[in-house]
């Protein structure tokens, strides 16, 4: 089996909330790659729950994209303390995290339950297990955290 790097991760070690490369990667053609590590919360001290995680994935979804270029994909960890992010290009550390940041801050104090997209059974596959308060109070304990460009050190940005 392939080893895969989040694996080899000692999360005993890391201080979230933070923001970590994972990984770049060039393909045949040349394109560049990078998947992120955003980690909202401690691992194994803390975990979002399922509906507030959900709508966290939708806004950051349409927010990140709003405050950078190249983004392919957010998506959660399945144990729920952040998300991978995929994008095109060589972003730092530093510009995703000020990207989320302000994607956070967003959720936590500008949106209302009409701007989360894909609520519905039509275009989202567990529509019911959504929770705007949830997500608002766990982005404002992240920001009142700060969020590290460094997962080993507190640099917050």
């Amino acid at each position: 089996m392939a080893k895969v790097e989040s694996f080899t991760l000692d999360h005993t070690a890391v201080k979230a909330p933070y923001v970590r490369l994972i990984t770049r990667e060039t393909g045949a053609k040349g394109d560049v790659i990078s998947n992120f590590d955003l980690r909202l919360v401690q691992p194994n001290t803390n975990a979002i729950p399922t509906a507030g995680l959900h709508t966290i994935e939708h806004l950051l979804a349409g927010y990140l994209r709003d405050e950078m270029s190249g983004v392919i994909d957010c998506s959660p960890f399945g144990c729920r303390t952040g998300f991978h992010l995929i994008t095109w290009g060589e972003q730092s550390t530093e510009e995703v995290a000020k990207a989320l940041k302000v994607a956070l801050h967003r959720i936590a104090f500008d949106t209302e339950w009409k701007d989360v997209q894909g609520t519905d059974k039509y275009s989202c596959g567990n529509y019911r297990d959504h929770s705007l308060f949830s997500a608002k109070e766990w982005c404002k304990d992240i920001l009142d955290k700060g969020i590290s460009k460094d997962p080993f050190k507190r640099e917050v940005i």
